[in-house]
């Protein structure tokens, strides 16, 4: 059985096959999720897991280059923002439309949704290198 750090199967096997710029999504419960996009649906109830506790779990766990969140984060959800800028103040931040975050789903190896029910909960995390 592992030791530490995330336990489930799902997430470990897609964070083991990540290279460098792969991209994964953390979401809220409300965002689209084409069909044939790999999800892993952790949501229990509305509002759990929280987006945060999944995002603390996730980068601790990966090596992250820079995140693209929806620039409608700043006016609809100040606090997410300013607790993914102070959580993660070295990572460059990418701003674009919600639609054009919507649309870049695909490009993703996976979405990891949440059960965060605040709006335009989701971040594209970028992965980076260890060395």
């Amino acid at each position: 059985m592992k030791k530490s750090g995330i336990l489930n199967r799902d997430i470990t096997s897609v964070l083991g096959k990540l290279g460098h710029t792969d991209k994964i999504i953390i979401a809220d419960c409300g965002l689209p999720i084409p069909d044939d996009t790999h999800c892993i649906d952790l949501s229990l109830t509305l509002g759990t897991p929280s987006f945060i506790t999944v995002f603390k779990a996730i980068t601790d766990d990966m090596e992250v280059e820079e995140m693209t969140i929806a620039k409608e984060i700043y006016d609809k959800n100040i606090v997410l923002h300013d607790e993914l800028k102070s959580y993660y103040r070295d990572v460059h931040i990418n701003y674009v439309s919600h639609e054009q975050l919507k649309a870049e789903i695909p490009k993703a190896k996976a979405v990891i949704r949440t059960g965060e029910a605040t709006p335009f909960a989701n971040v594209i995390l970028h992965a980076g290198v260890i060395f």
